[in-house]
């Protein structure tokens, strides 16, 4: 019996959605192999590695990593004595004038954006949550200031739930290693990352990843790749 064309172009077709399948398939079985070695061997260099953020209460990680941002940790962590000192709760900090938090967290650079998203999230914690930090990530994005990174580090850090924190050592360090293939977007490296990363992993992964981008893998010096621990099996994408 002949096959018509028409019978024989669905079989090409076919055929090539499934080689195609077959191909994107076996790169994500290859992403997530060399993602555990990755995870196992930033593991042995930095055992110990956690958030660099000093906070012994949820809501002043939310401080904190609204202060971060464009402002080192090391940073944050001296002004913020200063800001818990003249405010040390939630209420205390919902009820302070933004300008005089401005004036307190200024070196922090973005001082009035900063101080309105603060405030802001101070008050809404206090009024909606009964002043504690909400432990779902749908309500986190919801408080001022309070982006996909930000809720990532609160549910990992705070809550010990599933997060993958996609700052810019992040970035930069998961696409040098060939994790992901040229993605810059913050959230679709997120995205990215959830189908490789076991969800128990993430969090102390992407803390890993900033110290080894900090001391090894940097960015405005040519990475030194003659000390990572990671030189055998990195891509060195973007690396001269």
């Amino acid at each position: 019996m002949l096959t018509s064309a028409r019978d024989l172009a669905m079989q090409v077709t076919v055929f090539s959605e499934l080689f195609n399948y077959d191909i994107e398939e076996a790169k994500r079985m290859t992403k997530e192999k060399l993602a555990l070695e990755v995870i196992d061997r930033l593991k042995k260099e930095y055992p110990d590695a956690g958030c660099t953020l000093d906070y012994d209460q949820a809501w002043k990680l939310l401080v904190s990593v609204r202060l971060a941002a464009q402002c080192t940790d090391a940073r944050v962590n001296v002004v913020v004595e200063g800001l818990y000192e003249k405010y040390p709760t939630v209420e205390a900090l919902a009820e302070a004038d933004v300008d005089e938090i401005e004036k307190i967290v200024r070196p922090c650079g973005l001082g009035r954006s900063k101080a309105r998203d603060i405030s802001g999230c101070m008050k809404m914690i206090r009024d909606e949550y009964e002043g504690k930090v909400p432990d779902d990530f749908d309500a986190l994005m919801k408080l001022p200031g309070v982006g996909r990174k930000s809720a990532n580090l609160i549910m990992g850090d705070v809550f010990g739930k599933p997060a993958i924190v996609t700052d810019t050592h992040c970035i930069r360090l998961v696409n040098r290693i060939g994790l992901v293939d040229g993605i810059k977007e913050p959230k679709k490296v997120e995205m990215a990352l959830w189908k490789i990363i076991p969800p128990q992993e993430g969090s102390d992964f992407c803390h890993r990843l900033v110290f080894h981008g900090r001391d090894v893998c940097t960015a405005r010096t040519k990475p030194y790749c003659e000390k990572c621990c990671l030189a055998d099996i990195c891509k060195k994408n973007g690396v001269s």
